[in-house]
């Protein structure tokens, strides 16, 4: 069960919407130091304590982040921030 879970809707091309992702994996990677890669339409992300996806669908994206027990504490800190570059990039 993820500790995060964000679906941001969009009205992207596909080839957009990935682009978009990438926006929200560089920022993931340059706040959180997370590595990022790319698995078909899934970004998958890990770092010590924190893992997840961002999954590029033809009409939303979602985010789902699973974090390890000294991360959880920072859960609404790390959703709001990640809330709002998803909206950002991703939002009408």
């Amino acid at each position: 069960m993820a500790d995060i879970d964000i679906t941001q809707p969009h009205n992207m091309t596909p080839d957009a919407a990935r682009a978009a992702a990438q926006q929200v994996a560089d920022k993931m990677a340059a706040d959180f130091g997370m590595e990022c890669a790319w698995d078909g339409p899934v970004l998958r992300f890990e770092r010590s304590g924190v893992d997840g996806t961002l999954v590029v669908g033809e009409r939303d994206a979602r985010l789902e982040i699973r974090l390890g027990l000294m991360m959880k504490a920072f859960a609404p800190m790390v959703q709001d921030k990640l809330a709002r570059k998803m909206q950002k990039v991703f939002g009408a």
